[in-house]
């Protein structure tokens, strides 16, 4: 994946910041959108999906600690890099509490910000990626019968397959049919990968 694939988004309520940034990414081959306050990218941010995120810290609305915490508190949290001024250093370290990447400090050089953003955007690069397998896991988790799901659920659980053929009133045999049937809708090559997969995304089956 490119860096143009990741779109930074800008949060600034100075138009002439704003512009600034953006045109300093866009000629270092950056995707880059514009918001003129916190309010604004509150509205755009629960649809974003592979983003980074550059914020003042003082801003009329909403200032750039309370939108990380917002976009924390909605499960929207992306790569954040916050721009204090002098004297924001506390600030700035609470932005950093609250999930921020990084802090740069006015004013700054284009080569620090650049790297920032290279950071921020290899951190939405991975979190795309674990979120794109994370859903595939999921996908497959949903395409499993009922049974094969109840299998699953005592394979997860540690228990040998004739414990779990006993507690489902099936034969032993029956439940290592449904065992292989399941690892193939999981594409799990060993049960290890298999136990793996499923912790990952904190599967807990209905009922």
């Amino acid at each position: 994946m490119s860096s143009a694939d990741v779109v930074v988004h800008i949060v600034d309520d100075e138009e002439a910041v704003r512009n600034s940034l953006a045109f300093l990414l866009t000629t270092s081959g950056f995707a880059t959108r514009v918001h003129e306050s916190a309010t604004a990218f509150l509205q755009v941010a629960p649809g974003i999906r592979n983003g980074c995120l550059i914020t003042d810290l003082r801003m009329p609305d909403i200032d750039g600690v309370e939108l990380l915490r917002r976009l924390r508190a909605g499960s929207a949290m992306l790569p954040a890099i916050v721009i204090s001024g002098h004297g924001d250093v506390q600030m700035a370290v609470e932005a950093m509490k609250n999930g921020a990447l990084d802090f740069i400090e006015k004013p700054f050089s284009d080569d620090v910000m650049i790297a920032a953003i290279e950071r921020a955007v290899a951190q939405a690069d991975s979190q795309s990626e674990t979120d794109a397998a994370t859903q595939a896991i999921l996908t497959r988790l949903e395409s499993l019968s009922e049974r094969e799901t109840q299998v699953l659920k005592g394979v997860v659980d540690g228990l040998p397959n004739k414990v779990i053929a006993y507690e489902l009133g099936l034969s032993p045999r029956t439940v290592e049919v449904y065992r292989a049937g399941l690892m193939g809708k999981m594409n799990a090559g060993s049960l290890s990968e298999l136990v793996r997969m499923v912790l990952s995304v904190k599967w807990q089956p209905a009922g």
